[in-house]
């Protein structure tokens, strides 16, 4: 192993805010020669350390990469905006944590793309690390640049700037993708010739060999392959035996605090549910288990390795997995005497919920969390949320008489057919949440109660019942939230109800980028070259800059977010299958605006296609 040597002076490293972000050296750090290896890849998550050290995505990709011996896998974040100045200043390249090295001699970088609004510090990364920002800049000596995670599955806004994208669960293909590439360098093939191959390997989008032709009006009128050796539908890549698979027994530790300081413990993939707001729902199914064997197994080892004191189980439903009782009480038992804390996030609030929270939790400074998502009944099965107002409040009257006064309400704003009244109801169900606690004889009480409501801005996503549906606009958006506020305030317990509210501003961008086209790229590197970066940040969002690079390139956001869409228009992300079938969505579309609720993959199978994938619940309910 060749010396390390910090890419950063110590006179610069105490100049910035927090210099154990650009260190390396973490708990579980995996320090190979980065010089020796045959394949080099970066992994990149386009946010600042804090927030990118805590997504599990990474850890997993980074220990199945570090497993190959003729790999090296290391890692870089966003710079801050203090060290951001300094290296432009002074032309440091950006570099990788592990070696300290610049990302530019790295093979491959990866970017997760978890969010919208973190497209501009992709360029970022991309012009500190002195790669052309363009795609088809790109030398053969510079990184391939590969995209993955949620945002993915619509490529098209940032297309130009990916050589390539992974469309799916790592775990299936990017071996066979490593192996590819060793085999072009040892016949001494170009970039253009690596990616040739890459295109044919199940998951791979390479936008270069698509063309998009655009009709009058600045919809779709085409989306082809320009080759016959370009698939023209590119199947997600999935992982069904999540039991016999890669995960990280020892997980980075970050050196500074971190967004979810704690070890993640996966127990499944997918949903049941069938949320038609919610994109994860969709592009993750089929549902797939881990075995309690295998996640007793990783819990015990990722404790051991990290030295952390909590375990958060990670789900999109966690009390939908089949062995959660058995797992948790296993784990509260393991761990009783060692101080371990439990986190259960996306949990259903009934009594083996309560149970274990008092278990795990000091009732009296934690608070219980609901989700319902729309105030009225009717709005609720507008969106299939599967939760009725008896549920929700039974829920909130078993936590107050386990001990729990606060309560968190999280509901959207602008959903598809909402009315003024729809959003009024919110304000109806915080103030019965709240006399809920009334109720209870004054002994049982504990103090006051507290109930924070929460609303964010509806924004309709691909792959979801609701990508052809208008998105509010700002106005409606506004009017809204201004009704509901006043309501609150007019509400019986309204001293007991705190409103909190997402920034509108930043949801309409998402909104134009999460159905937007190829098109869109040119407004992100204008945006970029004016001073966006960390626009998922208030403090650093330029809504005036993005709104007049819009204006000035000729991109109406009414085109994007506020235009209905028929069924047969095509859609920039048409091109990719992820098991989940149109016409389910265009199913569930229709029964949303009828207010049909359709049952959940374990009740019923509702035939969306997933069973392709040949596994997951909706399979086994046939058996």
């Amino acid at each position: 192993m060749k010396e390390t040597k910090l890419a950063l002076s110590d006179d610069i490293l105490m100049s910035v805010e927090k210099p154990a972000r650009y260190i390396g050296s973490e708990i579980n750090a995996v320090n190979k020669d980065v010089f020796s290896a045959d394949v080099r890849f970066c992994m990149c998550f386009p946010d600042v350390y804090e927030v990118g050290m805590s997504h599990l995505g990474i850890q997993i990709l980074y220990d199945l990469f570090n497993q190959r011996e003729d790999t090296c896998c290391d890692r870089v974040y966003s710079p801050w905006p203090d060290l951001d100045k300094i290296m432009r200043e002074k032309n440091i390249p950006l570099f990788a944590l592990e070696s300290q090295q610049p990302v530019k001699i790295f093979d491959f970088l990866g970017i997760t793309l978890q969010y919208e609004m973190c497209y501009t510090n992709i360029l970022q990364i991309l012009d500190l690390s002195q790669i052309p920002i363009y795609a088809k800049d790109r030398a053969d000596d510079d990184p391939l640049v590969i995209g993955g995670g949620p945002c993915s599955y619509n490529p098209e806004p940032i297309a130009d700037f990916f050589d390539l994208f992974y469309l799916g669960e790592g775990e299936t293909r990017y071996y066979e993708l490593i192996e590819l590439f060793k085999e072009n360098r040892k016949n001494g093939g170009s970039r253009m010739d690596f990616l040739k191959m890459a295109c044919r390997i199940p998951g791979i989008y390479v936008p270069a060999f698509y063309d998009c032709v655009y009709n009058e009006d600045g919809t779709i009128k085409s989306f082809s392959p320009i080759y016959n050796f370009a698939p023209a539908k590119i199947k997600k890549e999935v992982e069904m035996n999540l039991s016999e698979t890669f995960y990280p027994e020892k997980p980075l530790v970050a050196l500074t605090q971190a967004i979810q300081d704690r070890v993640v413990l996966e127990i499944q993939r997918g949903c049941i549910r069938g949320c038609r707001f919610c994109q994860a729902g969709m592009i993750y199914r089929p549902i797939r288990e881990r075995s309690v064997e295998f996640l007793k197994d990783k819990a015990k080892k990722m404790l051991d390795s990290s030295g952390q004191d909590e375990i958060t189980l990670s789900s999109l439903s966690s009390s939908d997995y089949s062995a959660l009782h058995e797992l948790v009480y296993w784990l509260i038992d393991e761990y009783k005497d060692k101080h371990i804390n439990i986190a259960l996030p996306s949990l259903r609030i009934d009594a083996f919920a309560l149970d274990v929270m008092s278990k795990i939790q000091d009732v009296a400074k934690s608070s219980v969390t609901f989700a319902p998502e729309a105030g009225s009944q009717r709005m609720r099965d507008v969106i299939n949320k599967g939760l009725t107002k008896e549920d929700i409040l039974n829920g909130a009257s078993l936590a107050f008489k386990g001990g729990w006064n606060k309560v968190k309400l999280y509901f959207m704003l602008g959903l598809p057919t909402e009315t003024d009244e729809d959003a009024e109801a919110i304000a109806e169900l915080s103030n019965d949440i709240a006399a809920a606690y009334y109720l209870l004889p004054k002994e049982e009480r504990h103090g006051k109660v507290s109930v924070v409501t929460s609303t964010s801005f509806f924004i309709p996503k691909p792959f979801t019942p609701f990508q052809w549906t208008a998105m509010a606009d700002k106005e409606t958006f506004n009017a809204r939230q201004q009704k509901l506020s006043a309501a609150l305030k007019k509400t019986l317990n309204a001293k007991s109800i705190k409103y909190i509210w997402h920034d509108l501003e930043t949801s309409e961008l998402e909104g134009v980028f999460a159905r937007g086209d190829r098109r869109l790229s040119r407004a992100v590197y204008e945006a970029y070259k004016r001073g966006c970066i960390f626009d998922s940040w208030n403090e650093f969002f330029k809504y005036d800059v993005w709104k007049t690079v819009l204006d000035e390139l000729g991109f109406d956001i009414g085109f994007y977010n506020t235009r209905e869409r028929s069924f047969d228009e095509i859609l920039p992300w048409d091109f990719i299958d992820v098991g989940v079938s149109k016409s389910f969505l265009m199913r569930e579309y229709e029964n949303a605006k009828k207010a049909t609720v359709t049952p959940n993959c374990r009740q019923k199978c509702s035939g969306c296609g997933a069973a392709t994938f040949g596994g997951g619940v909706c399979y086994e309910s046939k058996n």
